[in-house]
C-alpha cells in the first residue's frame, strides 16, 4: 500500500477532499462492499459483491439478487 495510505486505507484516494468525517463513513462502506462473505448454499468465503444487489459466489457459481446488502439477499432467496 502507498505510503499516503497507511492511515486512512481505502479512502486515502480521496486525498484532503470532502472532510474526515464523511471519509470515515465512506470508509466503512466501502471496506463492507469489497469484502468476501460466506456462501450460504456452499459454506466457503467466496460470496463477493458484483453491482448494486448483486451477489456472486465464486465457488458454487450461485448468484443472489434483490438485496442491498447481503444478508438481506441471502434472506430474501430463503423465503
Amino acid at each position: 500500500m502507498a505510503k499516503r495510505t497507511k492511515k486512512v486505507g481505502i479512502v486515502g484516494k480521496y486525498g484532503t477532499r470532502y472532510g474526515a468525517s464523511l471519509r470515515k463513513m465512506v470508509k466503512k462502506i466501502e471496506i463492507s462492499q469489497h469484502a468476501k462473505y460466506t456462501c450460504s448454499f456452499c459454506g466457503k468465503t467466496k460470496m463477493k459483491r458484483r453491482a448494486v444487489g448483486i451477489w456472486h459466489c465464486g465457488s458454487c457459481m450461485k448468484t443472489v439478487a434483490g438485496g442491498k446488502t447481503l444478508t438481506s439477499a441471502i434472506r430474501k432467496e430463503n423465503e
